[in-house]
């Protein structure tokens, strides 16, 4: 269904190649039917033991959706959004809940960039991190929210930190993502003929041989654990203007440079962002994705992530206008505004997970 993905199934393992490189293998419509087809197929498939998903690339695992394609549909009908991006939100997160689920062995080798989208296909599985992986929910700095289950996964990352992620969309490396439980296993790319050679083997033992692999490999020292009490006491504070107001009492390096990455967000949507996390604390994986696919909706309405996209990735000025411009004019209105119901919940178009 899609070129971009390369579907193979051997020794007992079915095999998910991203493989659209130019693009850092960011999702179309067509491959998440095509990974989505393969998952179906293999779900009871009794000569498919494992799964495993990968990129063609190191430089790669996934850097999210495909922005441009929603700057450029999106702008279609800007009241609504168009049919395709509708069904590309509502097809991605039914995908994302799949994987949560998934009654068989699914690993997900998370070499290089790994945003947004990658972190959908990736968060409910087995996670294997490298040297070269980049990983982040940087949706804020797009006007966009962390979706794909970000509720989900950031909520119940330890103490702050996934306030701290998700309100800043920050890139954190190997070590970070294990420290945050955004990873299972490191592998050394130093070693990496053994994790090809190991991710080779039968199926039915994968996941325990992937195990006892990691138990001989250790990413070094997280800088998420460094800044862990600053983490916890600034963004425990409640709310975003409160994040920031910490922030502002707190003369340290971590401070500032956490202060200079907020002041480039969507002052909506950060906290939109912190109200998302705050919720997801008290919802399963379809609870999350189902406010997430009516939250995705009431941000193509209001514009924010098309501005974000604007700037950002189609005219390259850097210099979205949101809206508000500043912090101090996003009341608690507007954000209630962004989650109100689009649909009875006979008619959401996630009804059926569970």
């Amino acid at each position: 269904m899609s070129e971009y993905i390369h579907i193979s199934v051997s020794n007992g393992t079915g095999l998910i190649v991203l493989d659209r490189p130019k693009a850092l293998n960011s999702l179309s419509l067509d491959m998440v039917r095509a990974m989505t087809q393969a998952l179906l197929a293999w779900r009871d498939d009794p000569a498919v033991a494992a799964v495993v998903i990968r990129s063609s690339s190191e430089k790669a695992f996934c850097a999210g959706g495909d922005i441009r394609f929603f700057y450029d549909a999106g702008r279609t009908t800007p009241q609504n959004g168009s049919a395709l991006v509708e069904d590309f939100f509502t097809e991605e997160y039914s995908l994302n809940h799949f994987v949560h689920f998934y009654p068989k062995p699914y690993i997900a080798l998370m070499d290089g960039v790994v945003m947004g989208g990658g972190m959908g296909v990736a968060q409910g599985g087995i996670r294997i991190v490298t040297d070269k992986t980049k990983m982040a929910m940087p949706e804020v700095n797009i006007g966009l929210f962390p979706d794909v289950g970000g509720s989900y996964f950031l909520s119940r990352a330890p103490g702050a930190l996934g306030y701290y992620l998700g309100v800043t969309g920050v890139t954190i490396n190997a070590a970070d993502a294990l420290y945050a439980g955004l990873a299972d296993h490191y592998a050394p790319l130093s070693d990496r003929t053994a994790l090809d050679a190991l991710l080779a083997t039968p199926g039915a033992g994968l996941a325990a041989a992937l195990t006892a692999y990691a138990a001989n490999h250790h990413a070094g020292d997280s800088t998420l654990a460094a800044n862990r009490a600053a983490i916890d006491h600034h963004f425990s504070a409640g709310s975003v203007p409160a994040i920031v107001a910490s922030l502002k009492a707190d003369s340290s390096e971590f401070a500032v440079k956490t202060l200079e990455v907020i002041a480039t967000r969507s002052p909506l949507m950060m906290c939109v962002t912190h109200e998302l996390i705050k919720r997801g604390a008290a919802l399963d994986v379809a609870g999350c994705l189902r406010m997430e696919r009516a939250l995705v909706r009431r941000n193509f309405e209001n514009g924010e992530v098309i501005e974000g996209v604007r700037a950002l990735v189609i005219d390259k000025d850097n210099q979205p206008q949101w809206q508000p411009a500043v912090l101090a004019d996003v009341s608690d209105a507007m954000v209630d505004a962004m989650f109100q119901p689009v649909w009875p919940d006979y008619a959401h178009p996630l009804r059926h997970l569970d």
